[in-house]
């Protein structure tokens, strides 16, 4: 399935270098693509898609076919508004099969204090991670330092030692998630440049540095998965996927009330709060009636009964692996909202009934709010532009040949190995600190 290029007004509008975030979710697709402007270093939205996606199931692609036509569709889209041709991209990547675990390498130091030299010995070392073949690496991520015994160091260059060890966070996914990602995306003719945590991304687009240093969770709510990411010191300290999200909302809507799940989408974008308290004018909603049965009414405050308990349970599963992590208690900066689903009206007062803290409503930041910047200032496009900044500030580890970067990120688990080559790792772990 391939795209017949860019329209005949041209494909390069500017000798800026497009990059490209490319977001597949369980009800829709997403593409985004940025520039930055030279003169001012601002970063400028140039083109954006959204098409709607029935190929994934809670994150995880069910129907190939399906996936690669909705990634086609919003490509084209977003091709047309920017005037780029789309061949490459960085992926997010979500699903319950994502899984973290903790690392540690341990070098000794060359001479009277730690180097360059010593830092990429012992980030090399970091990134040898042994995983089953059913696993593929995604991040390996430096959480802190030990300079001779000496803990929680951030930053061990030029400070003195005989010694110096590592502690990282690994996250990995499932090897065929992932392989279905890649022929999803070669089917629309793209190439990977990278396959991204999606509440990573999200966090790229959406935190501050600020609140990723006093210590922040990011919960991102799609349709099929709620992604949950805690940020303290500026660097990712937990990340997971929780398998209840938006869609769920709907499906009891449907269930309950007896109509089509396109209608009850309708209805929650509509007519739905997921506090019922935030209503303050009850009024009275036609759904339609199924099979040429006769349309029925409803009040708002009776559909908030219907999903207030499931956007409830959603938030308390989210405490739940907060509460787990060890980190719900070190979030200082509170928690922040994002996603297409935490745009359902109350979602932001019900979360801090549930987590007893201040909740905010995220939307990407750091971006031009002029001309298509507009169009993307939603939750709903977080992880799309997170992915482009993503790919704009990470671009020196994308310049290896496309068949090289498959063997590093997209390797054939035919034997017991690592995750394939781990130098595409390599290069993503000496910059975490400079660009998180």
């Amino acid at each position: 399935m391939g795209r017949t290029g860019c329209p005949a007004a041209g494909c390069i509008v500017s000798n800026r270098t497009p990059y490209v975030g490319l977001d597949i979710g369980t009800s829709k697709v997403a593409v985004v693509v940025a520039t930055r402007d030279p003169s001012t270093g601002m970063i400028d939205i140039v083109g954006s898609g959204i098409a709607p996606c029935d190929g994934l199931k809670r994150g995880v692609v069910t129907n190939i076919g399906k996936t690669a036509e909705a990634i086609n569709n919003a490509i084209e889209q977003a091709e047309k508004k920017s005037g780029f041709e789309i061949t490459r991209a960085v992926v997010g990547v979500s699903g319950d099969h994502i899984a973290t675990s903790g690392t540690k390498a341990i070098v000794t130091v060359s001479g009277a204090e730690i180097t360059a030299s010593d830092v990429r010995r012992l980030h090399h070392e970091l990134a040898q991670v042994r995983i089953t073949p059913d696993r593929r690496i995604l991040h390996v991520i430096p959480q802190d330092y030990v300079i001779d015994d000496l803990e929680g160091i951030t930053d061990p260059l030029g400070m003195s030692g005989k010694r110096v060890e590592a502690n990282g966070l690994v996250i990995t996914a499932s090897a065929a998630a992932v392989d279905n990602i890649y022929r999803c995306a070669e089917r629309a003719g793209v190439d990977v440049d990278a396959l991204v945590l999606q509440p990573l991304a999200s966090a790229y687009a959406v935190l501050e540095e600020a609140e990723k240093d006093l210590g922040i969770a990011l919960v991102d709510i799609g349709a099929g998965t709620t992604d949950v990411s805690v940020f303290k010191g500026n660097v990712l300290r937990f990340a997971s996927v929780v398998p209840v999200a938006g869609q769920k909302v709907t499906d009891d809507i449907m269930t309950v009330l007896s109509i089509r799940n396109l209608d009850a989408e309708q209805i929650k974008k509509d007519h739905g709060h997921a506090d019922g308290r935030t209503i303050m004018h009850d009024t009275v909603f036609q759904i339609p009636g199924v099979a040429g049965r006769t349309p029925t009414e409803l009040s708002k405050v009776v559909l908030a009964q219907i999903i207030e308990p499931r956007a409830a349970e959603t938030f308390e599963l989210v405490l739940q692996r907060l509460m787990d992590s060890g980190w719900a208690h070190q979030l200082n900066a509170g928690i922040v909202l994002t996603g297409g689903s935490s745009l359902l009206r109350g979602s932001d007062t019900l979360a801090r009934r549930v987590f007893n803290m201040p909740v905010a409503i995220g939307i990407p930041r750091s971006i031009s709010k002029d001309g298509l910047g507009k169009e993307v200032t939603s939750p709903a496009y977080s992880t799309a532009v997170g992915l482009a900044l993503y790919a704009l500030q990470h671009e020196d580890e994308f310049e290896t040949p496309a068949e090289e970067r498959e063997t590093q990120q997209h390797p054939v688990a035919a034997t017991q190995q690592h995750s394939g080559d781990q130098k595409g790792f390599l290069s993503k772990v000496k910059n975490w600190f400079e660009n998180l």
